[in-house]
Parts: C-alpha cells; structure tokens; sequence
C-alpha cells in the first residue's frame, strides 16, 4: 500500500518547493537490494525528489536535526514493513547567514541581507524562536534558495532584557 501511494506522488505535491539547480537531476536513481528498495535523490527543502520526479516525504524533525538544505543528496530505504529510512550521503556546498526570524503568510522565515528563506517549523520550535529573534541560517552556496536551515537562535535583545528584569 505504501508502495502504491508513494507511486502517485507528484513533483507538484508541494507547491512553494523547488530543486537546487546545482544538483542534477541525473543523480536521483532507484533501485532493489537485499529486499529493500532503495531510492537516492536530491533534498529540496521539505521532501526528496527522486527517480521520475517522484517526491518523497522527508519528516521535518530529521531534515531540521540533519540541517539539510536544498541540493543535499539522500538516500532513501524502503524496509519491508513500509518504514522510511533516510540518510544524507552528499551535503551540498553551504554558506552561513545571519537574520532576523519572522512570520509571513502563517510561514516562519528568516529575513536576511540577501533575501527571505522559509525555515521548517521543527527548527523553530526546537529552538523556541519567536519573532524578532536573531538567526543563524545555513544556506546552499550557490543559486538562490528558497529553504534554509536553522543552525542556531539568539533571542532578540529587547526579549534578553525582558528576561533579565524577571530575575
């Protein structure tokens, strides 16, 4: 059943995601091994595109834990029993950023000097961002991105002080 759903999947599934243009296509493959399936492809900020343009759910907590970005390849382990394995097996090149979090459109996104980044809302709340926070960011090196990951949240100076005066 698994298998069937996984089949119907489509690269519009998720719309607001796209592929880094740094990581071809070509790279994605699929295949049996040792009764498993196997599907490699490319991270695209929230789920993995693999072989022909299927799109793979990629669970939040892992992508957000892994600080994956768009354009890390990802090897897929479809057990027997249906259970999703991931593992990163090529980080694309990256670069670190400095911002501030915000919230647009229901969305967490960090606001920076070179654009806004949606961000997955596990990094968000595993750090306890709230508006205004400073945000380390990481970032595909390379062509503009739409996902970033979230490396580290410095609370914001105003909710520093507001912390200190409860003390």
């Amino acid at each position: 059943m698994a298998r069937s759903l996984l089949g119907e999947l489509s690269p519009d599934f998720i719309k607001g995601t796209r592929l880094n243009p740094a990581a071809p296509k070509s790279q994605s493959k699929s295949y049996e091994e040792g009764g498993q399936k196997i599907v490699e492809g490319t991270f695209d900020g929230m789920q993995m595109l693999g072989p022909d343009g299927k799109n793979f759910p990629v669970p939040a907590n892992y992508a957000s834990k892994s600080k994956l970005v768009e354009g890390d390849r990802l090897k897929l382990t479809i057990l027997p029993n249906g259970s999703f394995l991931y593992k990163q097996i090529a980080p694309a090149p990256r670069k670190f950023i400095k911002g501030t979090l915000i919230q647009e459109d229901g969305e967490y996104k960090v606001a920076t000097d070179t654009g806004v980044y949606k961000v997955i809302l596990a990094s968000v709340t595993y750090y306890k961002g709230q508006v205004g926070d400073d945000v380390t960011l990481i970032v595909p090196d390379g062509p503009s991105a739409i996902w970033g990951a979230i490396e580290a949240i410095l609370p914001s100076s105003s909710a520093a002080a507001d912390e200190k005066e409860m003390f």
